[in-house]
């Protein structure tokens, strides 16, 4: 039985919630209560030694990075396809993911953070002006790569997407609404409206 680790504010503990849906994969869900800092307790870190979520149980096998959980249950659970067929279309998917992680993700936290639950007067301002700026920037070469097509790669739902998903949802805490290209304004909106993603919403 697959149990996943998680937390509801988790956004990379949702992608994988999203994947689980979209493959309608059964798995129970195990809450770590960050809050009374659960993950530092040394039962959660003789799993997790990086002590975060999420982090996937596969009868003894442990995974505690979200790219490498998605690809997994992709892997052992081919269908529905969340990754298109061949290496060229795997290759892509995981460009994304990397680049996701890197250019949208590493930046999100500096603002989500401070955003959601620090009262404004602590809030790192030229942290997160800095950090709102790359992720305009990133976004501006999505929008490029968005042109025509509703999805990232092959012109079809994949991993990719999924990938974005949580930090979509902070989109509009993020950047200024209307530096928010066309292209991307749309593929939020279709992604975001998705019965998976409705799903996993976390709590205001």
């Amino acid at each position: 039985m697959l149990r996943l680790h998680s937390h509801p504010f988790s956004t990379f503990a949702r992608r994988i919630r999203i994947a689980l849906i979209e493959k309608n994969i059964p798995c129970e869900q195990v809450t770590i209560d960050l809050a009374s800092r659960q993950h530092r307790k040394p039962e959660y870190l003789a799993l997790n030694p990086y002590g975060r979520v999420p982090m996937l149980d596969d009868d003894g096998f442990l995974l505690y990075e979200s790219s490498a959980i998605l690809l997994y249950l992709e892997d052992e659970h081919p269908e529905p396809a969340l990754v298109p067929a061949g290496a060229k279309g795997r290759a892509e998917v995981d460009m994304h993911l990397r680049l996701c992680d890197a250019q949208m993700a590493a930046h999100a936290g500096t603002i989500i953070f401070p955003k959601r639950f620090m009262p404004e007067a602590k809030w790192p301002l030229p942290a997160i002006a800095h950090a709102s700026a790359e992720i305009s920037k990133h976004l501006a070469i999505l929008d490029r790569q968005l042109e025509g097509v509703d999805f990232l790669v092959h012109d079809r739902f994949t991993l990719a997407d999924i990938a974005y998903i949580p930090f979509l949802q902070f989109l509009p805490i993020m950047v200024d609404a209307a530096s928010v290209p066309a292209n991307v304004a749309r593929w939020s909106a279709a992604l975001l409206a998705r019965p998976s993603s409705l799903e996993t919403v976390p709590a205001q």
